[in-house]
């Protein structure tokens, strides 16, 4: 949906609703979608953040498939301006964990299935609109021994392929659509500064080897990159990794990197004084067996510490040096505290009010996609839940 009519697109991320199979997708979009728009907005077109499976990529390329969801569309006022492309398997209801970096940016299904859902909003965007497609952060870190094992030549030419497609694409079929690299703690690009390294050595590295792919001059290349290479801003990545949002910005704008979408999202926050044990009992609902929630610690000398999952750092929750976490569970972003537990939602405040002070991203999705697992008593209905998150970000924005 258009925002206040200054050109930004508010949407929630699909990822919400545990499906399997294309057909399964649909069904969970004509059961919540277009409630959830009778509730946000009835009169105006309605935006959707849609995820997709390697699998579903390829079921709704069928022909009939593809019309038939653009006819769906168009006949209740919804469209598409923005996919999920980061988690290639099946994401609720089995075990996901590292796995959701599977396959990274080393395997050519990873390409594939980019290119993929290039050809899916290609097929869906409005005329005129730009699109964007967040993906993962390259791989996951602890995947690789060291930094220097890291096989970046092979990354970079199967970034480059995307990039060349989409090039085309503009050139060709004059539609505009953006790759966001998504930063996410333990992901081989884990920070804002990561994903700037990386963009930095693109231009300096990748641009030859793009140059050859589209028979164009190194200027035209490095161009290409910065229009179609961006940064998908999570705000609760931000948060887990004590980032200013602010600060995480600028440095964007100061590399000349878009951000490309921003996903809206709040985690965990716990202050770690005396009575850890009551923390503890709070957060072992949260610690569960479908998806990663890493942790990073802040001691009390400033330092970091990183632990993998939930888990482990419950096991270590009386270290006297620690004395903060922050938590990889996306939780509701209209609620700023659970009891003896916070969220990051100032953090998420920031950016909004950034955002009405410069227009510095167009895209925005509310990614609360943990409701399937959130303890019992965070548990509402999900099409009222998803319509107080949608309620909470207009508030934001107004102000």
């Amino acid at each position: 949906m258009d925002v206040l009519e200054r050109e930004l697109q508010l949407t929630y991320c699909t990822n919400i609703h545990p499906a399997n199979g294309w057909p399964a997708v649909l069904a969970g979009l004509q059961q919540h979608v277009l409630d959830l728009k009778q509730r946000v907005a009835p009169d105006q077109a309605f935006g959707i953040g849609l995820r997709l499976s390697g699998q579903e990529s390829h079921e709704l390329l069928q022909p009939t498939a593809l019309a038939a969801f653009q006819a769906w569309l168009a006949e209740h006022n919804l469209y598409v301006f923005t996919l999920n492309g980061f988690p290639y398997h099946p994401f609720h209801q089995q075990p996901v964990k590292d796995q959701v970096h599977a396959p990274d940016w080393r395997e050519p299904e990873r390409v594939a299935y980019t290119l993929r859902l290039i050809e899916i909003l290609a097929a869906l965007l409005p005329k005129g609109m730009h699109g964007s497609i967040s993906t993962s952060p390259l791989s996951y870190k602890p995947w690789f021994a060291d930094l220097a094992s890291v096989p970046w030549a092979l990354l970079n030419r199967h970034v480059l392929h995307v990039v060349a497609a989409l090039v085309l694409l503009e050139r060709e079929r004059d539609i505009f659509i953006q790759l966001a690299f998504e930063p996410e703690p333990d992901g081989l690009l884990e920070t804002s500064s990561e994903l700037i390294s990386y963009f930095e050595q693109l231009l300096a590295v990748g641009a030859t080897e793009l140059a050859a792919m589209l028979n164009c001059s190194l200027h035209e290349a490095q161009t290409a990159i910065r229009r179609h290479v961006g940064a998908c801003l999570d705000t609760c990545h931000c948060a887990v990794a004590y980032e200013a949002p602010r600060t995480v910005i600028t440095n964007y704008q100061a590399a000349g990197m878009s951000i490309a979408k921003v996903q809206l999202s709040s985690a965990l926050q716990v202050q770690l004084g005396a009575d850890r044990q009551a923390v503890a009992t709070a957060l072992a609902p949260f610690s569960e067996a479908i998806y990663l929630h890493q942790v990073i610690q802040r001691n009390r000398d400033g330092s970091l510490l990183h632990y993998r999952d939930l888990p482990q750092a419950l096991a270590a929750i009386d270290d006297p040096q620690a004395c903060e976490w922050r938590i990889h569970f996306h939780v509701p972003i209209f609620t700023s505290s659970f009891g003896v537990l916070n969220a990051t939602q100032s953090a998420l405040r920031e950016s909004l009010q950034f955002l009405n002070e410069q227009p510095y991203s167009q895209h925005l999705e509310i990614e609360t996609y943990t409701w399937d697992v959130l303890p019992s008593q965070l548990k509402l209905a999900l099409t009222e839940s998803i319509a107080r998150e949608y309620a909470w970000v207009l508030h934001e924005l107004k102000a």
